[in-house]
């Protein structure tokens, strides 16, 4: 057997760089690139192995780590997981920091690969500097803090350990069903030992999507509740945009004349204006689509896990209703007490669509749902039409950039009140031109984030949506935009708090405390004014403040003929959201309080729970 001998982190970089992916593109390389902020842990191990190949695996230097890994993510989830990114830090704070964006890989399905830095395997200098000590067990580090928050995990305490871990790490990665993180922590002595690495171990593999079929016995059962139907609605999850089954769908509900609601994930499953998109559903989601689910008899959910913000915490949908599931997870497809159906919904769509010709729906099904339809885009029109008052709302500014982003651009956000308003409001034709990290509604995802679309789709103009309580959160890959020439337009929408949890507070029956900034503790003079336009301005990127609607609209252009980044900022009134659709969320509210309006927030609370308590 020929051999060659590598470090540990030399044999990790080859094999990386042995991996491809054939898509419609052909094949290509499966990792783009690694991100990397270099300390005692990984510098001298995997850092020299990287510099080696910086011209064919190229390493991306950030500011931050958990920013660089919302970055990675970004960037597979706009390339719909077919191709992905690596992100290593040094043992201590810079592993742990990418703790949390393990997490939001981990819910959002999404592959990252992380290479943090690890302890001394030999222990010869313990405690080396920023270890983590566990009195009763010397084998935990801080970075089993990674263990929940990842797919698969493994610490390579040496360096054959990599011919069993490094393919594991793979399957996770590219599995449609089990993938998420993979973690590889790596103790910075151990990358820089040696080994004789069978050369076969490197040889290239090209990895392709594996797709299931139906059970034939699930594919019936679900056929026989469907038939019976007359008043179906079908959801759009994600699952659809990573099968790349958007011309089934398209098919299948058109077929039909089904209305189709979409969640934050499968947003852009259909174009907004086709004639079977009702618009998006849930808590967030448009007055025609959670109109018809109260009424349906059947839902159809596809590639989507039924959260609680698509479902109304289980309080949305008929509770006479059926459902049937399909998914290429049989743990998503049970969820919900539903007829499973365990399939890739690029295979199983067309067989549905075969199984069910001469299948007719009630026609006045089918003008209900046009009429809820158009009625929604008429609220739609109303809301982001710029009203000319000093604070404009959340959705006027929503309105706007979504006039200036072209057909083939993007819209990025996570949290706060902003995705409740672009999920009802957002209008693209374009399958990629929403992203919306919502799994983990991470504050601080929005900026990096951006910059990792951006670099997935350097065709598109990314618009970057965040309120200015995310922004202050995270915003150092400003500078990473600016560095890298990835350019991404930023609108800061600055409501002096945090606007969202605020109404939440008030609906809940509390007084405002702590959220916005006029109720927090502060000095008798009150918080400082955020100047967003400077700050960015110090970070590299062009930037200016505006007053209003018709200001903004002026200062998009700008940005867009801009050649660095552009972040433009303005005052927003943090008490007005569209007050069209939406439902429900489940959030406790105290059985007992002083306070009156605790006590009949908790009647409404409990009134909500009996119509839930049907759902289950």
């Amino acid at each position: 057997m020929k051999t060659i001998k590598l470090t540990m982190a030399q044999a990790v970089v080859r094999f990386m760089m042995a991996q491809k992916i054939e898509t419609d593109n052909g094949v290509q390389p499966m990792f783009a690139g690694v991100w990397g902020i270099f300390g005692h842990g990984n510098v001298a191990g995997l850092g020299e192995a990287l510099y080696h190949v910086k011209d064919k695996l190229p390493t991306y230097r950030a500011h931050n780590e958990q920013g660089m890994a919302h970055a990675a993510i970004a960037y597979a989830k706009t390339k719909n997981r077919q191709q992905m990114m690596a992100c290593t830090a040094s043992a201590g704070p810079g592993a742990v920091n990418m703790v949390t964006a393990a997490a939001v890989a981990h819910v959002n399905r999404i592959p990252v690969l992380f290479l943090p830095g690890d302890t001394f395997a030999t222990r010869m200098p313990d405690p080396v500097l920023q270890q983590v000590e566990n009195f009763q067990d010397m084998t935990i580090t801080s970075n089993d803090c990674f263990r929940p928050v990842s797919r698969f995990f493994d610490r390579i305490t040496r360096p054959e350990q990599l011919l069993t871990a490094l393919p594991q790490a793979m399957r996770i990665l590219t599995d449609p069903i089990e993938c998420g993180p993979a973690t590889l922590a790596l103790p910075q002595d151990v990358q820089t030992m040696a080994f004789d690495y069978p050369v076969s171990f490197f040889d290239e593999k090209i990895h392709r999507l594996r797709r299931q079929t139906p059970d034939f016995y699930e594919l019936n059962d679900a056929l026989k509740l469907i038939r019976q139907a007359k008043k179906p609605v079908v959801i759009a999850g994600g699952g659809l945009h990573y099968s790349g089954a958007l011309k089934e769908f398209d098919a299948f509900v058109s077929q039909f004349q089904l209305p189709v609601g979409e969640t934050q994930a499968g947003k852009g499953a259909l174009p907004w204006d086709h004639q079977q998109n009702m618009g998006t559903i849930g808590v967030t989601g448009a007055a025609s689509t959670n109109t018809l689910c109260a009424e349906s008899d059947l839902i159809i959910a596809v590639g989507t896990r039924l959260g609680d913000f698509a479902s109304g915490s289980r309080s949305l949908i008929n509770p006479d209703a059926k459902i049937v599931s399909l998914n290429v997870a049989s743990f998503d497809a049970i969820k919900h007490k539903s007829q499973a159906l365990v399939g890739d919904a690029k295979l199983t769509l067309p067989l549905l669509s075969k199984a069910l010709q001469g299948w007719k729906i009630e026609p006045s099904w089918i003008k209900k749902a046009e009429t809820e339809r158009v009625k929604w885009q008429q609220v739609v029109d109303k809301v982001t039409t710029d009203r000319g008052t000093d604070l404009p709302s959340d959705a006027e500014v929503v309105g706007a950039v979504n006039r200036a982003a072209g057909e083939k651009d993007m819209v990025v956000c996570a949290a706060g009140g902003l995705p409740g308003e672009l999920q009802k409001l957002w209008r693209t034709r374009y399958h990629r031109g929403y992203h919306m990290e919502y799994g983990y509604s991470c504050m601080g995802y929005e900026l990096a984030g951006g910059l990792g679309a951006k670099m997935a789709s350097p065709e598109s103009e990314v618009f970057v949506m965040v309120g200015d309580g995310s922004y202050l959160m995270l915003n150092s890959e400003i500078a990473t935009s600016v560095m890298l020439g990835q350019k991404i337009i930023m609108v800061v929408l600055d409501n002096r708090g945090f606007g969202c949890i605020h109404r939440l507070q008030q609906f809940c029956g509390g007084p405002g405390f702590n959220n916005m900034l006029d109720d927090c503790l502060t000095t008798p003079e009150g918080a400082p004014k955020t100047n967003f336009a400077a700050h960015a301005k110090a970070l590299g990127a062009n930037s200016e403040k505006v007053s209003n609607i018709t200001e903004l609209e002026a200062a998009l252009e700008r940005a867009k003929a801009s050649p660095i980044s552009y972040l433009i900022t303005l005052d927003t009134d943090p008490a007005i959201v569209t007050e069209g659709g939406g439902h429900w969320w489940d959030v406790a509210v105290p059985e007992v309080s002083e306070r009156e309006q605790v006590r009949q927030a908790r009647k409404n609370y409990d009134a909500h729970k009996e119509r839930q308590f049907k759902n289950l």
